[in-house]
């Protein structure tokens, strides 16, 4: 072993064919591990997950850094070591879900439960499949096969029948309710940006792959993660800390509806990522194409589709909905409320423009907002309500009304009603002011 002394670093001379070797024993005592087929459910713990994450990236990016993706000899190797990582990621947020599944209170748990453990059958199952091929072709490649292999004691489980004692109060007796309605709203126009996708039953194989990857690919998926992890990193930062054991019940649900959608999200990233990538279009080489068609015989790409859109998007869809209740009462608990005296479109009323732009705008912070006309109540989040009231207006020659409820709401409505409502006499649209450049 030699060590070459330069300006920027010791770079340590050791041969490819010996790094490789490093690089692959780890991962390799893994694939001797679930070569042992067929293992029980219980032996795939979040431990060995991780073990394969980590072991299979830096031998692909050992791989990489070498050419392996321009080599033919080595493609193949490298491709495998994707496939393990790829789908361990998949595995790992699919067992976080099933650990926390007992906390998290949602409705549909025992539906929800059973389609996740098919998914992570056919995960654990690809993972089997693809070791003993992997050892064939490190075997190929003249790579020392590790003499011991891993056993189920190294990899226990996250869970124990003990828990900690709770003595730290997390009753969130003093919470910023600016933070619980800006959660709250987010997640209900999160939730609005997923209805759609009109996703309210199982796709046929040939839908989604009409799906896949045109409306649904990774790059959207990992779009929305993002956007719904910042929220789970915002209520865990200005809300609640304390997990989902004790404290506000009602807060504490909602995270759970965000929290488990983040990980079905990252889910899907990671096997939509290994489906575009790796098995829906390889390129024009024949190598390529060889490789993609071995590893579609060893992980199915339509069962790998079905899981991803008939589990996941689904479940992300139907628990944004169905968390929409809970988001909407909390929203409306915490907001600040106030009421407001505006006129009314001049000339022409609440007609269609109007009426729009205002339940756009209630729509657009999700609190709940009122119009007030004597005695009468209309909920200004529906179009049909305010035009209901349009009605009643022009018929007992009403100048002005009343809106009431969520602050935010009623300042933007303040603005347009002093732009009468975005049109001019004539109820031609004019130009909105610039506080209002969302209903653009």
């Amino acid at each position: 072993m030699k060590y070459l002394n330069n300006s920027h670093s010791d770079v340590c001379e050791i041969s490819f064919s010996e790094k490789v070797r490093l690089f692959s024993h780890d991962y390799l005592k893994c694939c001797l591990y679930l070569a042992n087929a067929p293992l029980p459910t219980y032996v795939f713990t979040k431990k060995l997950y991780s073990e394969l994450i980590s072991s299979s990236q830096v031998l692909e990016d050992f791989l990489d850094f070498h050419g392996a993706k321009n080599n033919e000899d080595w493609y193949l190797y490298r491709e495998l070591a994707a496939a393990i990582r790829h789908l361990s990621l998949g595995a790992y947020s699919q067992k976080h879900i099933a650990n926390r599944l007992i906390f998290y209170e949602l409705p549909q748990s025992e539906e929800f439960s059973a389609a996740g453990q098919d998914a992570s059958a056919f995960l654990n199952t690809s993972l089997m499949k693809l070791a003993p091929v992997i050892l064939e072709e490190a075997r190929r490649l003249g790579i020392p096969i590790p003499e011991r292999t891993f056993h189920p004691e190294d990899f226990p489980g996250t869970t124990t029948a003990e828990m900690l004692p709770y003595n730290i109060n997390d009753e969130a007796k003093d919470l910023q309710k600016k933070h619980i309605v800006k959660i709250a709203s987010e997640f209900l126009g999160i939730s609005t940006r997923f209805d759609q996708l009109g996703f309210f039953e199982p796709y046929s194989i040939e839908e989604i792959r009409q799906l896949v990857p045109a409306q649904v690919n990774e790059v959207e998926i990992r779009r929305f993660e993002m956007v719904v992890h910042n929220l789970q990193s915002s209520f865990d930062t200005y809300v609640i800390h304390g997990g989902f054991r004790f404290g506000d019940r009602k807060l504490k649900n909602l995270r759970s509806y965000f929290s488990v959608v983040f990980h079905l999200l990252q889910m899907m990233g990671r096997l939509l990522h290994f489906y575009e990538r790796h098995l829906h279009e390889a390129g024009y080489k024949n190598i390529y194409k060889r490789v993609q068609d071995r590893l579609a015989g060893l992980v199915d790409p339509d069962q790998l589709l079905g899981y991803t859109v008939n589990y996941g998007l689904y479940y992300a869809c139907n628990f944004l909905s169905t968390g929409k209740d809970v988001a909407r009462e909390i929203l409306n608990q915490n907001i600040e409320r106030g009421r407001i005296q505006v006129g009314i479109p001049v000339k022409l009323g609440f007609h269609s423009r109007p009426s729009l732009l205002v339940a756009k705008i209630v729509q657009h912070y999700g609190g709940q907002v009122e119009l007030v006309i004597g005695e009468d109540r209309f909920d200004a989040s529906s179009v049909l309500d305010i035009q209901w009231a349009g009605g009643k207006i022009q018929k007992e020659n009403i100048a002005q009304v009343v809106f009431e409820g969520d602050a935010r709401a009623l300042a933007d409505i303040e603005i347009l009603a002093a732009a009468n409502y975005g049109e001019d006499t004539m109820g031609k649209g004019v130009p909105l002011p610039k506080e209002l450049k969302y209903l653009r």
